[in-house]
């Protein structure tokens, strides 16, 4: 009987779907929500651009790192510290944490004031408290097999900033138009909302996120199940990447111009330009688009931010556990793994202390996407140097069509980041 009629069957696509969705959906979280949010009401339909350009990009070094891990056996963490000084990844990984929990603190902030708009009477504070103990203790305590399938659902909430886009009038011929010629001002405050446009997308976490998760996926022996031991699973597991990716962060990148998309032509042409929180973008479209506009909006905020939270926290582990080689994963036990889920716990709690000060949400959260596309670019060169050796990923490098999307979105990370300091 062969294995067809055995009963084997192809995997649905949503059950071919995994790290890549996961990681895609958790790119647009409040922050991100923010983010696209101040961009499209500041400078209107002229932002739609970045998010055009920046899904090639997104989807060539996601692709690479999820590579590397799936190649190897080992995540981006490892395999840096098997190729390169500890130092450099000593720095890259406490640049991680920092930009992790800042960007946790204004997730949960914006949760817990999105909160507030829904369900008023109760203090946000106990909201973001509730966020943050909800995250944790889902992570720590409930099986990786049904968290993954939590994280899965949790992408749906995502189709809230779609749902959103049909409420309001669209000049679509002026979106086309705009998405490829838009209307560039080289000041200090434009390019600093593409460095934090393009750092809110194309984010340090998402590349030691996704290699580990590809890892994770691989059981308890991850090394004797890499491609470089079973290389005649390469073709197969090798498209699953590719579509996984792309897939993943096509979604991302739709979700990102949509909000763009509606703040623009909301808020922006009313002469609402300035945004302090994802919250408050949701306020400002209700008497504009009306309430369905702001409810979508609201929950879109929270289901996104229960999505990203753990993402943000679980790659600061995997990257602070692999340095150190601390047994990790969240397929383990908290007993197993207890160093791996103190730094979930710490970085999360963290994130919500802080999100209980005094700081400027809308600055912290811009300055923190902005520091995302600086601590990208030496990551993502490392990725690109690491998946093109043969040391490192045998006969699996990454070929010609790879490479280019990974290095120009190396050159075009580090060029903005580099314009925003000239201009």
């Amino acid at each position: 009987m062969s294995d067809h009629e055995s009963g084997a069957r192809r995997p649905s696509l949503l059950g071919r779907l995994g790290p890549g969705l996961i990681t895609g959906a958790a790119d647009d979280d409040p922050g991100g929500v923010a983010t696209h949010s101040q961009a499209g009401a500041t400078f209107g339909l002229n932002m739609l651009w970045s998010v055009v350009l920046a899904y090639p990009l997104l989807a060539g070094i996601q692709q690479i790192v999820a590579r590397i891990g799936r190649v190897t056996g080992h995540g981006l963490a490892a395999n840096i510290l098997r190729a390169f000084p500890a130092w450099l990844l000593a720095i890259l990984v406490l640049l991680l944490l920092v930009a992790n929990t800042i960007n946790i603190a204004a997730d949960v902030a914006a949760m817990a004031a999105a909160a507030t708009l829904i369900a008023p009477g109760v203090d946000k504070v106990i909201y973001a408290v509730g966020f943050g103990l909800v995250c944790v203790l889902l992570e720590i305590f409930m099986s990786y097999k049904r968290y993954v399938g939590v994280l899965k659902w949790l992408t749906l909430s995502l189709l809230a900033y779609v749902g959103v886009v049909f409420t309001v009038k669209i000049p679509w011929g002026e979106v086309l138009w705009r998405s490829f010629f838009p209307e560039i001002v080289l000041t200090p405050a434009f390019m600093t909302m593409v460095v934090a446009v393009f750092g809110t997308t194309i984010s340090p976490y998402m590349f030691f996120w996704q290699s580990s998760q590809e890892v994770e996926d691989l059981g308890p022996d991850p090394a004797a199940r890499s491609l470089l031991k079973t290389p005649e699973l390469a073709d197969g597991e090798l498209r699953r990447i590719r579509l996984d990716t792309w897939t993943g962060m096509a979604v991302c990148s739709l979700i990102a111009f949509f909000i763009v998309l509606t703040t623009a032509v909301t808020l922006h042409v009313n002469g609402i330009t300035r945004i302090d929180s994802a919250a408050q973008a949701a306020e400002a479209l209700r008497p504009i688009a009306g309430d369905l506009a702001f409810w979508l909006f609201s929950l879109g905020i929270i289901g996104t931010g229960l999505l990203a939270v753990p993402v943000l926290a679980g790659s600061a582990a995997y990257a602070i556990s692999e340095s150190f080689g601390w047994p990790m994963g969240l397929d383990r036990k908290l007993g197993q793994a207890p160093g791996f889920y103190a730094i979930i716990a710490a970085a999360t709690l963290g994130g919500v202390a802080l999100s209980l000060t005094d700081v400027d949400p809308i600055q912290a959260l811009v300055w923190s996407a902005v520091l995302n596309g600086l601590v990208a670019v030496p990551i993502m060169a490392v990725a690109m140097i690491l998946a093109s050796r043969k040391s490192v990923m045998g006969p699996f490098v990454i070929g010609r069509t790879l490479k280019i999307l990974g290095w120009t979105a190396t050159i075009v990370m580090a060029a903005a980041g580099v314009g925003m300091f000239l201009v």
